[in-house]
């Protein structure tokens, strides 16, 4: 009798601790083969949750953020219920155009004074992009993974300035809008163009995570990693211009080249992200 005690015993808290992976619509936990899924970060949604148990009346919705300072879009695609690829890519291309109404230099007649334009061109770009490999193992709603991958980034951005008072004998120092101040000023000499070097990175690294499966195919999770990287920024420049004495002369000065080189975490590891970041993934 005791023995049939035990037994039952046993079996009923094994069965109390067992982990089924199907929910109560049949629905399979944990992802499978051609699954796909994206990562988020799960931080808005962790305060939301938890600002509704402490009582905070001013609980902001969550969001769905980004979960890299590169804000890279990154995602899996499930080869098998071990097996995943990794990608994430960023292709960002993007212009601004402002304007400043500075007075017109010369002008006598009754007020108010006429505004000239002088306009301010930004141009950057960015482009980040990751492949990688992940293998998984565990067979209850924990799940640890390892793989590795490379990624390459690119960067750069140009400024250039337009003005609509001119150098000449009798103005060595027209108007310009400060679009630093929005205020205007005498400018004996003004930047007409101003080149970023260029950004290169490039990098491999290695990582390991665990994450937990809270609802079919919705799990938080988060990962460590360590690689190799190596990044470079290109020459850059700043031409200005100005009145020589007898016509407008331009000079260009040069911004010196600069480079890196680490294998260390993810922490300090900018062609990758994130860094140690707690996510909420979402598989489909």
């Amino acid at each position: 009798m005791k023995k049939t005690l035990a037994i039952a015993l046993a079996f009923g808290v094994a069965s109390a601790f067992a982990q089924d992976l199907t929910s109560k619509k049949g629905e399979p936990i944990l992802p499978e083969a051609g699954d796909w899924a994206i990562g988020v970060d799960a931080a808005p949604f962790l305060n939301y949750a938890g600002n509704m148990l402490n009582g905070n009346t001013s609980n902001a919705a969550p969001e769905m953020n980004f979960l890299a300072g590169n804000s890279a879009i990154l995602g899996k695609m499930f080869k098998d219920e071990k097996t995943a690829y990794r990608a994430g890519i960023r292709l960002g291309f993007g212009s601004m155009k402002t304007q400043g109404l500075p007075d017109q230099d010369g002008y006598t007649g009754a007020p108010p004074t006429p505004t000239v334009t002088d306009v301010m061109k930004v141009s950057q770009r960015n482009i980040a992009l990751t492949a990688g490999m992940e293998m998984r193992r565990g067979k209850t709603r924990l799940q640890g993974y390892y793989g590795a991958e490379a990624g390459l980034a690119l960067g750069g951005s140009k400024t250039t300035y337009t003005y609509g008072n001119a150098y000449s004998s009798t103005n060595p120092a027209p108007t310009i809008w400060d679009f630093n101040t929005g205020t205007q000023g005498a400018a004996a000499s003004r930047t007409t163009e101003s080149k970023a070097g260029g950004t290169f990175g490039i990098g491999i690294r290695g990582f390991i995570g665990a994450e937990y499966f809270i609802l079919p195919k919705m799990s938080i999770g988060g990962e460590f990693g360590w690689g190799l990287v190596f990044q470079s920024m290109g020459e850059g420049s700043t031409t200005t211009e100005y009145w020589d004495g007898s016509k407008v002369a331009t000079t260009t000065s040069k911004i010196g080249k600069a480079s890196a080189f680490g294998l260390d975490v993810d922490n300090n590891n900018s062609v990758f992200g994130p860094a140690a970041s707690l996510r909420l993934n979402l598989h489909f």
